[in-house]
């Protein structure tokens, strides 16, 4: 999988955000907000191919926290990210 490269991530007001353009006439544009371990893996693996694994392990070398919980916490931000299409397979 990979972040989809449409997609740009921009700092506004301190707040790191995505911008979805709705395809079609009706103006339903959405802004999705992403926190501070979002915004690491997005900065870490863009323009990369990954795996849920390689989310883990950012997710490690960063905070404190063991690889079962780093897993699960990757497992729910790629789950997250694929629901906002953010992540192309």
């Amino acid at each position: 999988m990979r972040f989809d490269e449409r997609k740009k991530v921009r700092t506004v007001a301190g707040e790191n955000i995505v911008i979805m353009q709705a395809d079609g006439e009706a103006d339903m544009t959405k802004v999705v907000a992403l926190n501070e371990s979002a915004m690491l893996v997005y900065e870490q693996l863009k323009g990369k191919e990954f795996a849920v694994a390689d989310v883990a392990r950012v997710l490690t070398d960063e905070y404190e926290v063991d690889e079962a919980t780093a897993l699960a916490d990757a497992e729910a931000l790629v789950a997250s990210m694929r629901h906002e299409h953010m992540i192309i397979d």
